[in-house]
């Protein structure tokens, strides 16, 4: 525990030095503010910057507050996880090119601690961030579109608070792996493109661990199958160890690369 204490110490005084603390969540609450604030006033909008006659009116759908809160997680998707892969891939990788590992190696240190220090402060910075963009999301959702359930809303945070685990998770082991540069192509492609596949035919499967957003979403409107969900949720918990264990040990097995 005293070495955890320690190393997330570590963590957090490079986090405050680099600006992370300040402008990961400011990027998540800028999104999460803007998507109900442009839909409300789309129209208007493009009266006044769209050279239109004056008379054409602007029929758009009349959204519900879910689905604003669910328009906010597409862009979450997106330059959320760009966030996450880039913003962290040299979190344990860095350091080993640099040498600053092997000022750690040489002492008593728990690799456990190690990895967990690392996945502490990026559950704080990214998990954190994403909630409090979605809570001052749903605030300013009140306030033009209505409320929504608290007890649903609560479900859908937890559940798509696990599919952010799950990203760590795969940013942390991939750096421990491979350099920055590999370790950001492989969290972009597992992150992103996997996810972005997953959209074009997950029809032909319900069980996955990037199926999260969207029972997340499904939670939200209570409109969920219960059954693929929580075989989803299990796989995703399950993986999210066996990505740790595997970054504990693959950094262990790393320490003879570490620069001198």
């Amino acid at each position: 525990m005293n070495n955890f204490s320690i190393l997330f110490q570590k963590e957090w005084r490079e986090n405050v030095r680099n600006f992370k603390i300040l402008w990961i969540p400011l990027v998540f609450i800028l999104f999460g503010i803007s998507e109900p604030l442009t839909y409300y006033y789309l129209p208007q909008i493009l009266n006044a910057v769209g050279n239109m006659p004056s008379d054409m009116v602007f029929q758009l759908p009349e959204y519900t507050p879910e689905q604003i809160i669910m328009s906010t997680i597409g862009q979450y998707q997106f330059i959320g996880m760009l966030i996450v892969a880039f913003g962290f891939a040299g979190i344990i990788a860095r350091e080993r090119k640099n040498g600053t590992s092997t000022m750690l190696y040489v002492r008593p240190i728990s690799y456990t601690g190690y990895v967990f220090s690392k996945l502490a402060i990026m559950g704080i910075l990214i998990i954190g961030s994403a909630c409090i963009g979605l809570l001052a999301n749903v605030y300013y959702t009140y306030i033009l579109y209505g409320a929504v359930d608290a007890f649903t809303f609560i479900g859908f945070l937890g559940t798509y608070s696990i599919w952010l685990l799950f990203a760590i998770s795969v940013v942390i082991c991939s750096s421990a792996a491979f350099s920055t540069g590999i370790a950001s192509v492989i969290s972009i492609f597992l992150l992103v493109v996997v996810q972005l596949v997953d959209g074009l035919l997950g029809a032909y499967w319900t069980i996955s661990p990037w199926k999260l957003p969207m029972y997340a979403g499904q939670i939200l409107s209570e409109n969920i199958d219960k059954t693929p969900f929580f075989w989803s949720l299990t796989i995703t918990l399950v993986v999210v160890v066996l990505l740790l264990v595997g970054a504990v040990y693959i950094a262990k097995r790393n320490v003879a690369k570490a620069k001198i």
